[in-house]
C-alpha cells in the first residue's frame, strides 16, 4: 500500500483543515480567530489540568477515590462537575451569540453564518443533553438514596457505566472545537439537512454519536432510578410517606425509560441514512422527515418534564423547610406530578403545528397542551399555601424558588398562546418561541438546580457556601434573564426570525442591545458561582456544619453527618410518617445511638465504567471521522470489557461493624458538643449543622 492510501486508512477522512488553528492561520478573520481562540482554552486547560494533577501528585487518589467509585454519592458530584463546566461553555456560546446579534444590524457581524449556526447547535444541545441532564442526575444521584433510607442505588456499577458514558458524549463535544467542525442543523438535527446530501461534513455526525451515547447513559440512569425507588425504601417508608422530590425522581425516572429510546431510534436511523445509504429521512426513496419529527419530540416533548420534574421536587423541598411548615397539600402535589408525566406523552406534535397536519390534530394536541397547565398550577398554588402564615428565610435557595415562580407563571401565560395553533403558526419560527423557551424551561430548570446545589451542598462537603456571593450570583441570573429574554417577545412578535446570524430592521437594535446586556449579566451570575465556590472552600473551616441538619430538615437525608459516611446510615432507619427526622427532632429520640451495629457490604470500586466511557467515547470518534480501525478496536474492547466483568466474583467489601460504631460515635460527640442555632443565624458561622428544636 503506498502512503497516499496508508494515512486515508488511519486519519480517515481528517486533514489539517479540521484544526481551527490551521484554518484561522490561513484565513485569520475575526470568526476563525474566535473558533481557534476556544479551540486553545479547551486544548491549554486539559493540559493545566493534567500538569497540575500530576504536580500535586493527586493522579492515584482520583483513581481510586472518585473516577473507578460506585458509591452514588461521588456520582452524583461527578455529574454535577460535568453539568458546570459544560454549562460555562455554553453560556459563553450563548453571549457570543447575542453580541452578533446585536453587532449585525444591516452589518455582516464579527461571526461567519456557518459559524454562528454551529454555535446555536451547541449551544441547545449542551444545555439540553450535557448541562441539563448531568445537573440533575447528580443531584437525584446524591439526595435520592439518602431520602429514602437506603445505602445506594440498585445497580452501582450500572451506575458509574451511566456516568462514563454521559462523561464521553461530553467529552466529545468538547473534541469537536479542537477537531473539525459541529452540526449547524440546531439542537434537534431535523433532516433533510442533517443528511449527507446537505451537510456531508463531520458535523452531524458529532452530533448524532454524543446524544445517542447521552441517551443510552440516561436510559440505563431511569431503569436504576426507578428500580432503587421501588425496591430499595427502608422500613416504613410507604410510597406516600416518600419526600416529594423523590416523588419527582420516580416520574422523571419512567419518563427516561420511555422517552429516551425514541431519540436513540432516531439518531440510530439517521446515522443509517449517512453512512450506509438508507433513505428513512430523505426526500426520495420512501423516505419521509415526519418521521423523524415525531420520533425527535416524541422524546423532546416528555424531555421537558425530565428537565422540570426534578426541579419542581427541588422546591418543594426548599419552600417547606424555609418557610418551617410541612408541605401543603402534599397529595394533590403527588398527583399533579404523575398527571404531569402521563400528559408529557400527550403533547408533542404541538412542536411542529407548522409542518402541516390537520386542523382536527393540531386541535386536539392544543387542548392537551392547555390541559397540561392546570397540575402546574396546582404546583404554584401549593408551595404558595406552603409559604402563608410560615416562617419564611430568605435564603439564596429559597430566593431562587420565589423567582421561579414569579418567572415560570410569566412565561406560562406565553405558553398558553402557542398552545393556540393559528397564533403558534405566526410566531413559530420567531424569537418569540426562543423568548417562551428560557423563561420556562431554562430558568425553571437552572433556578431548581441552582437552589438544590446551595440546598445540600452543605451536606455533601459539610461546609456552607458563601452566602453574599450566592445572592450577588442570584441576582444576576434573575436580572440578566430578563433582560436577555423579555425583548424578544416584542422581536418575536414583531416578526424576527431565529436562528438569525445578521438582522435586516433598524428598529430591532435597541432590543438587541437590551438583550445582548442581559446575555453579559449571566455570564457575571456564572463567574459569580465560580467565586463563591472559590470563597467557601478557602473559608470552609469557619463554616463547618458537621452535625449535617444546618437548615432544621425534614427528611432522612439530614439525620447522618456532613458529609455522610460511604455507607450513609449505621443501621437503616425506619419510618412513621411524612417528615420522620423532623418529627424526631421535635419527640428528642433522632439522635440516639443504636443497640447494636453490624457489618455492612459495600460494592468495590470498578475500572469497568471508565473504560467502557473512555473507549465508547474513542469509538465514537472513529466513526465521526470514518476511522474504521479504530471503530473495531473499541467495539471489540468494550465487548472484552464486558466479558472480563461477568467473571469478576470479588466485586464486594466488608466494613466492619466496629469501624462503623466508631464513625457513628464520634459524630453523635459531635452533636452533643454543638450548639443550637436559632434560625435567625443559620446563616452565620454559629452554625455549626444544629438547627434548634421549636416545638
Amino acid at each position: 500500500m503506498t502512503t497516499e492510501g496508508i494515512w486515508p486508512a488511519v486519519l480517515g477522512r481528517f486533514d489539517w483543515h479540521a484544526l481551527p488553528f490551521v484554518r484561522a492561520w490561513e484565513d485569520p478573520t475575526a470568526s476563525e480567530i474566535i473558533g481557534a481562540c476556544a479551540a486553545a482554552i479547551v486544548v491549554i486547560g486539559a493540559v493545566v489540568t493534567v500538569v497540575l494533577i500530576t504536580r500535586l501528585g493527586k493522579w492515584r487518589y482520583l483513581w481510586s477515590e472518585w473516577l473507578t467509585s460506585l458509591d452514588h454519592k461521588k456520582i452524583g458530584v461527578m455529574y454535577i462537575v460535568i453539568a458546570f463546566v459544560m454549562l460555562s461553555r455554553a453560556l459563553i456560546e450563548a453571549v457570543l451569540m447575542r453580541m452578533q446579534q446585536a453587532a449585525a444590524v444591516n452589518h455582516p457581524g464579527f461571526l461567519a453564518p456557518d459559524h454562528f449556526a454551529q454555535l446555536f447547535s451547541t449551544h441547545g444541545s449542551i444545555m439540553i443533553f450535557f448541562m441539563a441532564m448531568p445537573f440533575l442526575t447528580g443531584i437525584i444521584n446524591y439526595v435520592m438514596p439518602l431520602q429514602i433510607g437506603s445505602r445506594d442505588v440498585a445497580f452501582p456499577l450500572l451506575n458509574s457505566i451511566s456516568l462514563w458514558l454521559t462523561g464521553g458524549a461530553a467529552g466529545l463535544m468538547m473534541v469537536s472545537l479542537v477537531i473539525g467542525e459541529f452540526s449547524t442543523g440546531g439542537w434537534s438535527g431535523y433532516p433533510p439537512y442533517t443528511e449527507l446530501a446537505f451537510s456531508p461534513g463531520v458535523g452531524p455526525d458529532y452530533w448524532i454519536w454524543a446524544v445517542t451515547l447521552g441517551s443510552i447513559g440516561s436510559t440505563l440512569t431511569g431503569l436504576n432510578f426507578a428500580v432503587t425507588i421501588y425496591k430499595m425504601r427502608c422500613p416504613g417508608m410507604q410510597l406516600m410517606r416518600m419526600p416529594l422530590f423523590v416523588w419527582t425522581a420516580l416520574c422523571t425516572s419512567i419518563l427516561m425509560i420511555f422517552a429516551m429510546p425514541p431519540l436513540t431510534l432516531a439518531t440510530a436511523l439517521l446515522a443509517l441514512d449517512r453512512y450506509l445509504g438508507f433513505h428513512f429521512f430523505t426526500n426520495d426513496l420512501g423516505g419521509n422527515m415526519m418521521n423523524y419529527a415525531n420520533l425527535f419530540w416524541l422524546f423532546g416533548h416528555p424531555e421537558v418534564y425530565i428537565l422540570i420534574l426534578p426541579a419542581f421536587g427541588v422546591y418543594s423541598e426548599v419552600v417547606s423547610t424555609f418557610s418551617s411548615k410541612e408541605l401543603y397539600g402534599y397529595t394533590s402535589l403527588v398527583l399533579a406530578t404523575m398527571a404531569i408525566a402521563l400528559l408529557s406523552f400527550t403533547v408533542w406534535v404541538h412542536h411542529f403545528f407548522t409542518m402541516g397536519q390537520s386542523a382536527d390534530i393540531n386541535a386536539v394536541f392544543g387542548i392537551a397542551t392547555m390541559t397540561i397547565g392546570v397540575p402546574t398550577g396546582v404546583k404554584i398554588y401549593d408551595w404558595i399555601w406552603t409559604m402563608f402564615r410560615g416562617q419564611v428565610r430568605f435564603t439564596v435557595p429559597m430566593l431562587y424558588s420565589l423567582a421561579f415562580m414569579m418567572t415560570f407563571v410569566l412565561g406560562g401565560f406565553t405558553g398558553i398562546l402557542l398552545a393556540f395553533p393559528p397564533l403558534d403558526y405566526l410566531v413559530h419560527n420567531t424569537v418569540f418561541l426562543v423568548a417562551h423557551f428560557h423563561n420556562m424551561l431554562i430558568p425553571g430548570l437552572l433556578y431548581g438546580m441552582l437552589a438544590g446545589y446551595h440546598y445540600w451542598f452543605p451536606k455533601a462537603f459539610g461546609f456552607r457556601l458563601d452566602e453574599k456571593w450566592g445572592r450577588i450570583a442570584f441576582g444576576c441570573w434573575v436580572i440578566g434573564f430578563y433582560l436577555a429574554f423579555m425583548p424578544l417577545y416584542v422581536l418575536g412578535a414583531a416578526g424576527m426570525a431565529r436562528r438569525t446570524q445578521e438582522v435586516f430592521e433598524p428598529a430591532f437594535r435597541p432590543w438587541l442591545y437590551v438583550a445582548g446586556l442581559g446575555a453579559l449579566v449571566l455570564f457575571c451570575a456564572l463567574a459569580s458561582l465560580f467565586i463563591q465556590l472559590w470563597i467557601s472552600i478557602r473559608d470552609r473551616n469557619a463554616n463547618r456544619v458537621f452535625a449535617g441538619d444546618p437548615w432544621d430538615g425534614r427528611g432522612l437525608e439530614w439525620s447522618t453527618s456532613a458529609p455522610p459516611p460511604e455507607y450513609n446510615y449505621a443501621v437503616l432507619p425506619h419510618v412513621h410518617g411524612l417528615d420522620p427526622f423532623f418529627d424526631g427532632k421535635r419527640r428528642g429520640d433522632c439522635y440516639t445511638a443504636p443497640a447494636s451495629y453490624d457489618d455492612i457490604e459495600l460494592p468495590k470500586n470498578s475500572m469497568t465504567a471508565p473504560v467502557i466511557g473512555v473507549v465508547g467515547a474513542a469509538t465514537a470518534f472513529g466513526l465521526v471521522w470514518h476511522m474504521w480501525w479504530l471503530v473495531v478496536v473499541g467495539a471489540l474492547a468494550i465487548i472484552a470489557t464486558v466479558i472480563a466483568r461477568s467473571f469478576a466474583r470479588d466485586v464486594h467489601r466488608i466494613i466492619p461493624a466496629g469501624e462503623v460504631e466508631r464513625a457513628e460515635r464520634n459524630w453523635l460527640r459531635a452533636v452533643t458538643d454543638a450548639t443550637p442555632i436559632p434560625r435567625e443565624v443559620e446563616m452565620t458561622s454559629v452554625n455549626q449543622g444544629l438547627a434548634e428544636v421549636c416545638r
